[in-house]
């Protein structure tokens, strides 16, 4: 199924001819502070998506091997320890899934959820998150004293990877982080938003009843997306 490939087509265009770091999946993980990790303004070094800064965090899910081939963390910008004041940050997650992910259509949903809530069981000691889902942004305030002790961005992609790699159903992770402080987030965060859409529609049209389309307020994303229609009809015919 490829519903969401033109979309992950989409955001790597974005990142075409910029240069960029392919880091070294840590063997060790970094510490994770689960729900008690908090990172005091007394401590802050700065923070990612700061004020009115853009902070963006988006999860989009394929079968295509040219698109996530394998594991990877890839940076678009500066390293946590080369950063000195906030900046706007973007996080990508990428996920590779396997076949079985789209064969039972009435949870595909559900499981598109259940990868999408790993990002509220990652927190990285001294790399505190805040996420608001109502207003498609993900901060992050990083610690001084965190950076001292080594934190970088492969060391919270690592942690990224291994809670994604609890998910069976996904075969390759590639983690992306964004602190060019010129790059077209705007253009990225409407991708994002494209994503959601297409995840809603997903909700409407699998659930359990026939849809009149004439009066569905998600036909445009169905309309649009590459795939939909045929999931649509296979399930209501």
């Amino acid at each position: 199924m490829k519903i969401y490939d033109d979309i992950i087509s989409s955001e790597l265009s974005l990142l075409e001819g910029l240069p960029f770091q392919n880091l070294v999946v840590p063997k060790t993980v970094w510490p994770d502070d689960g729900n008690n990790g908090i990172v005091l303004r007394t401590d802050m070094a700065y923070e990612l998506g700061g004020g009115t800064m853009a902070a963006i965090a988006g999860q989009t899910i394929t079968q295509r091997l040219d698109l996530v081939e394998q594991d990877e963390i890839l940076l678009y910008g500066k390293d946590l320890p080369e950063i000195m004041k906030d900046t706007p940050y973007a996080r990508i997650a990428l996920l590779r899934v396997k076949q079985e992910a789209f064969l039972e259509e009435d949870k595909l949903y559900a499981t598109i959820r259940q990868m999408e809530y790993t990002r509220y069981h990652i927190n990285p000691h001294g790399f505190m998150t805040r996420i608001s889902a109502s207003n498609q942004r993900e901060p992050a305030r990083v610690s001084r004293t965190a950076i001292e002790q080594g934190l970088d961005f492969a060391k919270v992609g690592g942690l990224y990877m291994e809670q994604y790699h609890r998910h069976s159903l996904i075969d390759a992770v590639k983690v992306i982080f964004i602190t060019i402080p010129d790059f077209d987030y705007e253009g990225l965060k409407q991708q994002i938003q494209k994503t959601e859409k297409i995840t809603q529609a997903l909700d409407h049209m699998l659930k359990d009843f026939k849809m009149d389309c004439a009066s569905c307020n998600l036909k445009a994303v169905c309309d649009e997306v590459e795939g939909m229609r045929e999931l649509h009809f296979g399930k209501i015919n």
